[in-house]
C-alpha cells in the first residue's frame, strides 16, 4: 500500500483554498478551479 501526497491548493483567481490528494491535483490541473473555473497550473499547489 503506498502513501498518498496531500497538497495545499490556492486559487490565483478566487483564493479558495483546501487540502487536495495527488488524483485531485491531477483534476484540478485538467479541468480547473471547482469554485471559479480559473485554468490552473501546478503553481496553484504548495
Amino acid at each position: 500500500m503506498g502513501t498518498t501526497q496531500h497538497s495545499t491548493f490556492v486559487c490565483p483567481e478566487c483564493t479558495s483554498s483546501f487540502v487536495v490528494d495527488d488524483d485531485k491535483r491531477a483534476a484540478l490541473v485538467e479541468h480547473g478551479c471547482v469554485r471559479c473555473g480559473t485554468a490552473l497550473t501546478p503553481d496553484a499547489f504548495a
